[in-house]
């Protein structure tokens, strides 16, 4: 093993209970590595309760909420590293999580972005919602996981093994510092959700390679910062979905903007028959949010012409709702 730089970043907002919970963990199984907090500035004891249980961990303290994306890209201008650790304050890590990880980046440095197995805290056989065994993105812009299809989560049989994905889940990423500042870090625009996505999604056509280690396995309670139930999570979701997919397709935009908006309306019907009519307006304020920024990502757009031709499913949710497939491997047995 050399001597690569490892440090892992927590970013918290008012999470005490999940830094009670869960920062112990990766004290324990982290031996050796930098450990940093970074802090959206909490209202309750988080900093108070990290200064006094864990005074070795590194505490930034940040002016305000600045949300996941930018809370990220401030905290990494502190911290000198070879490989930046994201990972959520409400994920558990295991012995031995972060050797298979650096044995992959040591010995192949084409690899620039790894995600680990990715299990659910509440259901330990199962993978979880937010990242599974690694994500892919279909052609209309909708992700999906080895392992997780829309709502259909899949038990954990080892049936995913190492290898090449899309993008890398936010809870748990490891990212080689010198793509991420050479890439500018998260769209800070984002705040939250999908930024992730949009960044490996910018990683990829700058020829950037994401892999998924399955030895590593940490586990991710899921859904504390937004709840799914919240409007605001919907418009995060729908709005950066709109922006990942202007910045960085290589497909006819225009085109798969019109799609994406019959299939938007669709889903605000559903949430409307579900009864849930906030979520119907945050789709519609999504939709005015991601037009008044239309010019600035356009721009982006514009200005980085490069964009690697991606094949994949044209459309998870046709394979989903209409074939009734829900699991990846059967994916195969119905290509596109």
């Amino acid at each position: 093993m050399n001597n690569l730089k490892l440090s892992i970043i927590i970013i918290n907002w008012n999470g005490k209970n999940l830094l009670e919970r869960f920062l112990p963990s990766v004290v324990t199984f982290s031996e050796g590595f930098d450990i940093y907090v970074v802090d959206n500035k909490s209202s309750d004891d988080s900093v108070s309760y990290v200064k006094e249980k864990f005074p070795k961990i590194k505490l930034i303290e940040l002016s305000k909420n600045f949300g996941y994306a930018n809370g990220y890209n401030i905290a990494v201008k502190k911290i000198r590293s070879d490989i930046y650790c994201f990972l959520n304050s409400d994920v558990r890590v295991t012995k031995n999580w972060l050797k298979p990880i650096i044995e992959v980046f040591d010995n192949k440095p084409n690899i620039s972005i790894i995600q680990p197995k990715i299990l659910d805290e509440k259901k330990p056989k199962k993978f979880e919602y937010s990242g599974a065994a690694g994500g892919f993105i279909d052609q209309l812009g909708y992700p999906y996981c080895r392992g997780r299809i829309f709502n259909t989560i899949e038990n954990d049989n080892c049936q995913y093994k190492n290898g090449e994905i899309f993008w890398g889940s936010g809870a748990c990423l490891f990212v080689r510092s010198k793509l991420f500042n050479e890439l500018n870090g998260f769209d800070k625009d984002f705040f939250a959700h999908m930024e992730e996505i949009d960044f490996c999604w910018r990683a990829y056509n700058k020829g950037s390679i994401a892999y998924y280690v399955d030895s590593s396995n940490v586990f991710h309670l899921g859904s504390q910062s937004l709840n799914s139930t919240d409007p605001f999570k919907t418009f995060l979701n729908f709005r950066n979905n709109l922006l990942t997919i202007t910045k960085n397709t290589n497909n006819n935009l225009f085109l798969i903007l019109s799609i994406r908006l019959i299939m938007d309306g669709i889903a605000g019907l559903k949430f409307i028959l579900n009864g849930k009519p906030y979520h119907i307006l945050a789709i519609i304020k999504a939709h005015i949010s991601y037009y008044s920024m239309f010019k600035r990502v356009l721009k982006f757009r514009n200005e980085n012409k490069t964009r690697i031709a991606y094949k994949s499913e044209f459309s998870i949710v046709f394979k989903y709702y209409i074939l009734r497939i829900k699991y990846f491997n059967n994916l195969i047995k119905h290509k596109t």
